[in-house]
């Protein structure tokens, strides 16, 4: 039907090449699973990216309004296969498979149902792409991360959380507001829980070096004080407000994502607070929690020594105090 478009040379008779594509894997092809897989997709992140799901035929159809535009954007390869199979030997398997958050749930409360559904995918991933380095989205993601790293038994900086990234992107988002200026303009984090006990750290809040509060943010004015409550608990309460309306929460992790992918396969060396082990840090237990860390392509390496007033230690303590009650309480 179609005329020959190319002729083969006789050298070309070898088809292997030195240069080795960037393959990902996503499993979940949910909200958050397929928002992830367009930010990658349009970004240009992975050459083949593979999307896992139960439920294939879900699958099949989202790849097929994903391939559908690739005439507009850079090529990818995507399909639909499993890490046993396509998936194999694999650069980054990120999970957002899990059980919903539901109106009123908080993420602690999906942990009973999330780590059985872990135990059979953490098994293959282990088996299947033992050189991945592992980035967990599905919530309660400190939880996950830290049921991911025993279960695997890969190395701590290979098994990364999403962690308190989106958290401090709305923390910017809203001082930015606040300030009228670019968000990338502010300096700022939201360390510990990504959950209900988080911590802003405001003694490090700045813009171009310069502190918006003086010491520790208790110690500022009154007024001052009342208004950076309310940007907090804005952050702390915003995906609530998200799910209460919509039902769920996605562009914005996908695209938080799409962030700590590229500083991975692009070896960027960028600060990002992501989930990761921190045992021994400030005086904590064994367990995965958010604070600024060095993420390169070898995963989540060097954790900043970030130097916190007493007020902000204790609520980091606290924070993981939380979830370390959570995870006493696991059977893996």
């Amino acid at each position: 039907m179609f005329e020959p478009l190319f002729t083969t040379h006789p050298d070309d008779h070898n088809p292997l090449s030195p240069i080795r594509p960037r393959k990902g894997v996503i499993i979940g092809a949910g909200q958050v699973g397929m928002a992830c897989a367009y930010s990658l997709l349009i970004q240009n992140c992975f050459d083949e990216l593979i999307l896992q799901d139960i439920n294939q035929e879900k699958a099949v159809g989202e790849v097929m309004d994903l391939v559908h535009g690739l005439s507009f954007i850079e090529p990818t390869q995507v399909t639909v296969g499993t890490v046993a199979d396509v998936g194999r030997d694999a650069d980054l398997v990120i999970i957002t498979a899990g059980a919903s958050q539901r109106p009123g749930e908080t993420r602690l409360d999906l942990v009973g149902r999330n780590v059985e559904i872990f135990k059979k995918l953490i098994g293959d991933i282990a088996e299947y792409c033992p050189n991945a380095i592992l980035l967990i989205v599905a919530n309660p993601v400190d939880i996950m991360t830290y049921v991911s790293l025993k279960l695997s038994g890969f190395p701590s900086s290979r098994v990364i959380g999403s962690g308190t990234v989106l958290d401090t992107a709305r923390f910017r988002y809203l001082l930015a507001e606040k300030l009228k200026l670019d968000p990338r303009s502010i300096h700022a984090y939201i360390i510990g829980e990504h959950g209900d006990s988080e911590v802003p750290v405001w003694s490090k809040v700045n813009v171009a070096g310069m502190k918006i509060c003086d010491a520790d943010w208790e110690g500022s004015p009154s007024y001052e004080h009342e208004e950076l409550q309310d940007i907090f608990q804005q952050v702390k309460n915003a995906a609530y407000e998200i799910i209460q309306r919509k039902g769920y929460t996605s562009y914005a992790i996908g695209l938080g994502v799409t962030d700590i992918v590229t500083a991975i396969l692009r070896d960027q060396n960028r600060i990002i607070t992501v989930s990761r082990s921190v045992q021994g840090l400030y005086g904590l237990p064994e367990l995965c929690v958010s604070l600024p860390v060095l993420v390169n392509r070898k995963g989540a390496t060097k954790i900043i020594n970030l130097s916190l007033t007493e007020t902000e230690e204790k609520q980091l303590q606290n924070s993981c105090k939380v979830l370390y009650e959570i995870i006493e309480k696991l059977h893996l």
